[in-house]
């Protein structure tokens, strides 16, 4: 399976945004993208076709998509009824690990995608090793029991604290390790600070 293994940190900087928490310490010290000359092309005037494809590979980045994947789910969004970038980060939001991350099982949507490629979880009651899987109401998503004995969720409190508040799509029960489905993202459930419609332009060209 091909995979970004670019530093999450290198990235974070590149974009301009923490696409991992440990990547926010970094962007506080250091405001540039990597590579020589950085600072002198910040102070250059940014073209409409250079923000388009920042965002877009911002995003990318952010759910942990490859270049292929990306482009399916846009084109899937651009054919489907309603607004495409709406309809994208509804996409998005419903997949499996990020659901995972979104319940507090993981601190980022890199580690949930790992809980889910080792098949610690079920999707109503089968094993699934399938970050990708999208959910729908009613799925319910719950922990295999081998995977309550390792020491990561035996230790859930400690390296995965409990959010402060989970999206009202979903309904979390924490000592049960179980996610049940009860509605659709919408638009307020995504990042407030991404510009889905410079993706849509830049699919669009």
């Amino acid at each position: 399976m091909a995979r970004d293994l670019e530093s999450i940190v290198k990235r974070s900087r590149r974009e301009g945004y923490a696409l991992h928490p440990k990547a926010h310490k970094a962007l506080v010290k250091r405001t540039t993208p990597p590579g020589q000359g950085a600072s002198d092309r910040r102070r250059t005037k940014t073209s409409q076709y250079a923000l388009q494809l920042r965002e877009k590979q911002k995003v990318k980045r952010l759910y942990g998509l490859l270049e292929r994947q990306f482009s399916k789910l846009m084109s899937e969004a651009t054919r489907t009824r309603g607004q495409s970038g709406a309809t994208l980060l509804q996409f998005l939001e419903r997949r499996l690990d990020n659901v995972i991350y979104r319940s507090g099982f993981a601190v980022s949507r890199k580690g949930s995608r790992q809980l889910v490629t080792h098949g610690h979880f079920k999707l109503n009651g089968r094993r699934t090793d399938i970050p990708s899987i999208r959910v729908g109401i009613g799925d319910e998503i719950s922990l295999r029991d081998h995977g309550k004995n390792t020491e990561y969720f035996k230790q859930i409190d400690e390296l995965s604290p409990a959010p402060t508040s989970t999206p009202a799509w979903i309904k979390v029960n924490r000592k049960k390790f179980q996610v049940k489905v009860t509605g659709l993202p919408t638009r307020d459930d995504a990042e407030p600070d991404i510009k889905e419609q410079l993706i849509v332009e830049y699919y669009s060209r």
